[in-house]
């Protein structure tokens, strides 16, 4: 069953640098939109952070992120990253990772999603 495994996330000082990486369990990623969600308060809808299609190259990103994070496929080891550099308090929450033929900015059009992790940026 095809379902994704994240890893990376942690504790960070602000200025801090993270990656995040999403990889599967069983089948490809290459065959996916990847997009990476955010959620800085339980029980709020999951914001949309980036989102990298199968073949455009040129990825989405939430304004807000943008020239800080970056996201990227390797289909080598056939796993998407979320680089996060110059991370601020306001980039706190969990993070999830999602699958779906097509790329989105909304949490419903993604059908597979990774297990969460916590990013904290605090000094």
């Amino acid at each position: 069953q095809f379902a994704l495994v994240q890893s990376g996330g942690g504790l960070v000082q602000p200025g801090g640098s993270l990656r995040l990486s999403c990889a599967a369990t069983s089948g490809t990623l290459n065959t996916y939109a990847i997009g990476w969600f955010r959620q800085a308060t339980p029980g709020e809808e999951r914001e949309g952070v980036s989102c990298i299609s199968v073949s455009d190259p040129n990825p989405w990103y939430l304004r807000s992120v943008r020239g800080r994070f970056t996201i990227s496929r390797d289909r080598d080891n056939d796993t998407v990253y979320l680089q996060m550099n110059n991370l601020k308090p306001e980039d706190t929450g969990v993070y999830w990772c999602a699958a779906d033929p097509w790329c989105s900015t909304e949490e419903r059009d993604f059908q597979t999603w990774g297990q969460g992790t916590q990013v904290t940026v605090s000094s």
